[in-house]
């Protein structure tokens, strides 16, 4: 025993030792640098800055005007849970931990779309570090109790039974062979309606005919994004959990990090469900039909700076190393997509400027954290037209000094 101790004790020592001269910024305080002081280029970082502004999305800034354009062909399509109007064109920018440019408002709490799905692995991953979840080889099903849904008053009878309700998302003989390294890979084909919004009605497909009746897909052969197979694996962590995810993040996540207390994880109005006699909202994990992040691009900063540091802060890893390797490797089934969102720029795809080792948590509007550790630089940049993206990384990337 004492012998392990020591060995403990000498890799925090080494690990305390490592972080030494990294800088992280503290809950109260974010240093700013100028460009100079890294011998950066500060006209090609104004010119990067001026590209995201100049490049702003033309989606509306009323989001649910925005959402009825981009998913108002959509069966089922109504949101039904929050949405706020957004702002400009706003965004951070860090080199080795410290704030090299900024603009527009960043202290502005916005919807930050599927950013928010790295939210959810990031919570599944902690399950996951913790033994909650012993292997991501293991089906879901098999985690998971009967699940009462809350119901509210409005639809309360006097019949007794008529009181509860159950639902059981994972039972169907399709579903029980999902595991949960399917749904973080998007890879599951999960079927089945939740919270209201079937599977087949996300993106669906413009033959009728298929939306119900096709043949599934094996678990891990086919990548599909979807949000409602996203929020069957955020109620399938609430429940490993057994309480909101908003609180697991805080409370390992986002205090750790010094996040501010500006940011809010929401869900939809009849996402509610009963865990130990206690009311709990399943939050979503996007916005495609409302809700999910509400933050400001300070906190999605310190979010990407922790991916960055590969889930360290200051000596304290909050997600082991060995997710964030996970988290960061592509399957053959989608060579761009690791777990959720982790899109990746394996072959230099996503972003031809960029190295092939970057990747970034997007979100639509487009948000994105775009995280290099090759050039320890992380950039935060929301609003921007989804095709001018790699056009602002290359503006930046040419700015850093050249490395011989």
């Amino acid at each position: 025993m004492k012998k392990i101790l020591f060995v403990l004790a000498a890799f925090a020592a080494w690990n305390a030792s490592a972080q030494k001269g990294v800088y992280y910024p503290s809950a109260k305080n974010w240093e700013h640098k100028s460009p100079a002081f890294f011998n950066i280029d500060t006209n090609k970082v104004n010119e990067a800055v001026n590209f995201a502004i100049t490049h702003e999305t033309s989606q509306p800034k009323n989001l649910w005007l925005s959402q009825a354009m981009q998913f108002g062909k959509e069966p089922f399509s109504d949101p039904i849970g929050p949405m706020a109007d957004r702002g400009p064109s706003a965004g951070i920018i860090i080199y080795k931990g410290y704030i090299i440019a900024e603009w527009g408002n960043p202290s502005s709490v916005e919807m930050a779309h599927s950013v928010t799905k790295s939210m959810v692995s990031s919570v599944v991953g902690l399950a996951y570090d913790k033994g909650l979840i012993s292997a991501l080889d293991d089906k879901v099903f098999s985690y998971l109790p009967p699940i009462e849904v809350a119901i509210a008053e409005a639809q309360l009878t006097e019949n007794p039974i008529a009181r509860k309700s159950f639902i059981y998302p994972f039972e169907t003989e399709h579903n029980r062979k999902i595991s949960w390294d399917h749904l973080l890979r998007q890879t599951s084909d999960w079927e089945g309606v939740l919270w209201g919004k079937p599977d087949w009605a996300d993106r669906p497909s413009d033959k009728v005919a298929e939306w119900t009746t096709r043949k599934r897909f094996e678990p891990g052969t086919v990548f599909k994004y979807n949000d409602t197979r996203v929020n069957a694996l955020a109620l399938a962590a609430t429940l490993v959990w057994r309480k909101p995810l908003p609180e697991v993040l805080r409370e390992n996540v986002m205090n750790p990090i010094g996040a501010s207390n500006t940011w809010a994880w929401t869900g939809y109005k009849n996402a509610w469900i009963v865990v130990d006699g206690k009311m709990i909202q399943s939050v979503s994990g996007g916005g495609h039909f409302g809700g999910g992040m509400f933050i400001n691009a300070y906190d999605m900063g310190r979010l990407g700076l922790l991916t960055l540091r590969k889930g360290n802060w200051n000596g304290k890893q909050i997600l082991s190393e060995d997710w964030i390797r996970k988290a960061t490797t592509p399957t053959t089934v989608n060579t761009g997509y690791g777990f959720m969102n982790y899109f990746l720029n394996t072959d230099r795809k996503m972003y031809p400027s960029a190295p092939a080792t970057a990747f970034a948590h997007i979100g639509n509007g487009t948000n994105a954290i775009y995280v290099d550790q090759e050039n320890d630089l992380v950039a935060v940049v929301r609003w921007i037209d989804d095709k001018s993206m790699d056009g602002f990384l290359q503006r930046l990337l040419s700015a850093l000094p050249q490395k011989r």
